[in-house]
């Protein structure tokens, strides 16, 4: 049957196969009677539930709910950043601000095809662009969006930046709760890239919205 991960659930220990990682090691691993443990299926495919008992391949590294929930609200979280960037080219000469938003553009549409493909290695869909669980995370809401959108010149400088420094600290919120609580190496690896990038991105900005 196919796994749902929830915040605040018990943690379900999943086996996943990551590119990279050292070889498995030797023989197979049972199934005991502790948490479920599930096995991925085919990307979009769902994954099931090992039978107590039965032997699987051992694995180097395992996803844990909170690898879940990062994958799932960062998804959503880095959308809003790219539609903020890609507001910036017709609403703006400074040259700053465009180079936040080319950064912003060349590393978050990378990071979200392969959260993407994470989530389908566990049988997953990514979320819908209707998501909402990156709420509380910085996250400008419509009016925001909507004024951000209107704005032309150094009033759309302004904003932007207030924005998507709060944005960027949602982010960094969120790769923490990761680095915390996470196992998968695939996202702890990018969790920490997150943490550490945006906030060189935050000072940079800071930089520019206080000459």
């Amino acid at each position: 049957m196919s796994a749902k991960v929830q915040a605040g659930a018990v943690v379900v220990t999943v086996i996943v196969t990551l590119a990279g990682c050292s070889a498995p090691s030797a023989g197979p691993s049972p199934v005991g009677w502790g948490p479920p443990v599930i096995v991925p299926g085919a990307p979009g495919e769902a994954g099931r539930t090992a039978r107590p008992g039965e032997s699987l391949p051992a694995r180097d590294w395992t996803a844990v709910a909170a690898d879940v929930r990062f994958a799932e609200g960062m998804i959503p979280h880095h959308r809003q950043a790219l539609e903020m960037a890609g507001l910036v080219d017709s609403r703006t000469t400074t040259k700053g601000v465009r180079d936040v938003a080319r950064q912003i553009t060349l590393t978050q549409q990378p990071e979200i095809s392969l959260m993407s493909d994470w989530l389908s290695g566990l049988g997953r869909a990514a979320p819908g662009h209707d998501s909402h669980g990156a709420d509380g995370y910085g996250m400008a809401s419509l009016e925001e969006m909507n004024r951000l959108r209107a704005a032309r010149g150094p009033a759309f400088d302004r904003l932007f930046l207030q924005l998507m420094i709060r944005h960027h600290e949602g982010a960094r919120r969120m790769a923490s709760e990761e680095l915390k609580g996470g196992q998968d190496q695939r996202m702890r690896l990018m969790a920490d890239d997150v943490y550490t990038g945006q906030g060189i991105e935050i000072a940079r900005m800071k930089e520019i919205l206080t000459p």
